[in-house]
């Protein structure tokens, strides 16, 4: 692992944790699944860049899905 790759972790980590605690909170399908995905996909994903842009793209998810 390296420092990138657990810099990027820990920041979607916690902007996962946000949107779940958000989710469950407003009970809100979209956040709270983007928050669990987003706390589970830095242990799958070795490429830093690669984890980059994923978490980038989960985390727009919300803003453009809505139910």
């Amino acid at each position: 692992m390296t420092t990138a790759q657990l810099l990027w972790g820990v920041l979607f980590g916690s902007i996962g944790f946000g949107y779940f605690l958000y989710g469950k909170k407003q009970r809100a399908i979209v956040p709270f699944l983007c928050g669990l995905v987003l706390m589970v996909i830095p242990y799958f994903i070795p490429n830093a860049v690669l984890l980059a842009l994923t978490g980038a793209a989960i985390t727009a998810v919300p803003y453009f899905v809505r139910f």
